[in-house]
């Protein structure tokens, strides 16, 4: 499935920045590897059978998953739309129950639950605080709750991330809220800045 849906984003799929087969595998993998880690064992935490098959019933769908935020993820609109029509047919094949309404892009696959949430599921209710000054405000949206989500899920477990984007589109404020405040206590955020002056010395 991963050979089939590198030749329909070669062939199909508009990219904003540019990739190469092998790193989009391998940042589907390492993704899987993420929601993987918790069954790793070790002399403190064992990892039981029905762990096991739980995990079994949630593989598609995390693979499902995975797939759309590394090969699907670095498309256009246009793009997205293609692929969630693709992906959706290979997932009725695949007897992935999926919701219909909105695109691929807009559910995220909870393992706890085992079954397809809306982002904004995965989120405290958002009201906005009465202290801060409107340059603080930072409204969540889709796209914030997708991004702070793969990356929380890829720092959290030893992963690099990088984020390309347009200018003004909110990366910095994302990331620095994200490190500063929704990464657990274990985590130390050192903030470098870069300016057009800086040079690669």
């Amino acid at each position: 499935m991963l050979d089939d849906a590198l030749y329909l984003l070669r062939r199909n799929l508009p990219e904003m920045v540019m990739t190469v087969d092998n790193n989009i595998t391998q940042s589907c993998m390492r993704l899987i590897d993420c929601y993987l880690s918790k069954y790793h064992e070790s002399d403190i935490k064992k990892v039981t059978a029905d762990q096991i098959d739980a995990l079994a019933g949630q593989i598609k769908p995390i693979f499902m998953f995975c797939m759309t935020w590394s090969v699907g993820g670095t498309t256009d609109l246009v793009g997205r739309k293609r692929f969630d029509a693709w992906i959706k047919e290979r997932m009725n094949k695949h007897s992935v129950v999926y919701p219909e309404e909105k695109l691929i892009y807009d559910w995220h696959f909870d393992t706890a639950k085992s079954e397809w949430v809306s982002w904004f599921d995965t989120i405290p209710v958002y009201d906005v605080d009465t202290r801060i000054s409107y340059a603080e405000i930072v409204v969540p949206t889709d796209d914030s709750i997708r991004m702070k989500y793969l990356m929380r899920t890829l720092f959290s477990n030893d992963k690099h991330v990088m984020m390309p984007g347009p200018t003004g589109t909110g990366k910095s404020v994302y990331v620095s809220q994200l490190t500063t405040y929704g990464m657990p206590e274990e985590f130390l955020t050192l903030i470098m800045c870069f300016s057009a002056q800086t040079s690669a010395n």
